[in-house]
């Protein structure tokens, strides 16, 4: 086993065994690693870097979609990529990014559920405040800038422009799939629906108990990071959360939905994504 990955393994048990108290050399003390954290430390494996090729060119073109802002609770602006129902509806789909940023891959990908979802708002939202990475070194960087507090203050900010009477599904990939369910737990009872394409799972029982919602998990049981120990665990405090939680299992490696990756399986992605407009359908009427 290469340095690197023996070194994320050590720290990611480290992490899963305790929630003892981390204090830094300067003194700044760090409780409770955030799922967020843990999944950054992906970014110092080499293998997880070299897993994510450096995406394809493209540029997404739409009669539909648009950039907004919107305020956010921390006196900032937020940012993303929204398409408008064509008639009122208070049904919304938040979309997250991979590591790479709100690129046209993501838009791409909310306009396709825009289109297949039918009468429904959808947000491509833009976690890394305009930043947008084309290569996995810059992708590996803003990961790992990135704060979750920042991460729920847009969430919030979002879920303001939606509107109070917005019932919202989550949908994520990678980093975002993470966020997918960090916004869930964020939007409390305005959430209808999470699905999570290969992310970082919320490990907190005590925060499970709040979702207001079923969740789907999509899980490669290829993939080397949101492994089986992951997964396994997962189910396991959602059982204890008292919450459901389907698990759709492919033999798929990580990232396998995603087009300009090697590794994309194509039927694999079909089917994932067939169960996430069932699933979105039947919990956003």
């Amino acid at each position: 086993m290469k340095k690197s990955k023996l070194l994320l393994l050590l720290l990611l048990a480290a992490f899963a065994l305790r929630a003892q108290e981390l204090t830094l050399n300067d003194g700044i003390t760090i409780c409770h690693t955030s799922p967020t954290e843990k999944f950054a430390l992906f970014a110092q494996d080499n293998d997880f870097n070299m897993s994510h090729p450096n995406p394809l060119p493209y540029v997404h073109k739409s009669d539909v979609g648009q950039m907004i802002t919107f305020k956010t609770p921390d006196g900032k602006t937020g940012s993303g990529y929204l398409l408008s129902a064509k008639s009122k509806t208070s049904n919304w789909i938040f979309v997250f990014q991979e590591w790479w940023g709100l690129n046209d891959h993501i838009k791409r990908e909310a306009e396709k559920l825009y289109n297949d979802l039918g009468n429904v708002n959808v947000l491509a939202l833009d976690m890394y405040d305009g930043k947008i990475a084309t290569a996995r070194e810059d992708a590996g960087k803003y990961m790992g800038e990135f704060k979750q507090d920042r991460g729920n203050a847009i969430v919030k900010g979002a879920l303001e422009y939606a509107g109070k009477n917005a019932k919202v599904g989550t949908i994520g990939w990678c980093f975002g799939g993470g966020q997918s369910m960090q916004a869930t737990l964020t939007a409390g009872k305005q959430a209808a629906a999470c699905v999570i394409y290969y992310g970082m799972p919320e490990s907190d029982v005590e925060k499970l108990k709040n979702l207001n919602t079923d969740v789907l998990n999509i899980w490669p049981t290829q993939d080397q990071w949101i492994n089986k120990e992951v997964t396994d665990k997962f189910e396991a405090n959602m059982k204890a959360a008292g919450k459901k939680l389907t698990t759709l299992q492919y033999e798929a490696d990580h990232a396998f939905a995603n087009p300009s990756n090697p590794k994309f399986n194509q039927e694999f992605t079909a089917d994932a994504y067939k169960h996430t407009l069932e699933f979105f359908k039947a919990r956003l009427k």
